[in-house]
């Protein structure tokens, strides 16, 4: 079964509908290869989070939630598809071949973000 986007979209007017694209990361073999590139890959992505390319991105744990196996999820803004794989083809772990990928559009409905600032400490959490 599958509905064509415009009705998706119809249907959730009211709603925020913020077109994103989530990289989804996977090793191509053993875990030292992405560790040998990690320090890479983690510059890399403070570079799209400083230019405003990054939303989110972090580790996949196993379904136990007890380790961690070279999988990886990135949360991009770009103006489309094609746009976010030029996008993850730059990241290290997959221009060395530590990981390959895959790129879904992924739009925005519905959540919430809240931050909050302590000013008296200066300090803030992410709730």
């Amino acid at each position: 079964m599958s509905l064509p986007v415009e009705d998706v979209k119809a249907a959730s007017a009211a709603m925020l509908q913020k077109q994103l694209y989530a990289v989804f990361t996977s090793p191509t073999g053993a875990i030292e290869p992405i560790l040998a590139v990690l320090e890479e890959h983690l510059a890399f992505q403070t570079t799209l989070e400083n230019q405003g390319v990054l939303f989110a991105a972090g580790p996949m744990w196993s379904d136990d939630e007890g380790s961690w196996m070279g999988d990886g999820l990135v949360i991009l803004r770009a103006g489309s598809r094609a746009e976010a794989i030029a996008i993850a083809e730059r990241d290290p772990m997959h221009k060395k071949g530590a990981r390959s990928f895959t790129v879904r559009p992924w739009m925005i409905n519905e959540g919430t973000v809240s931050v909050r600032l302590d000013m008296s400490s200066q300090t803030f959490s992410i709730l």
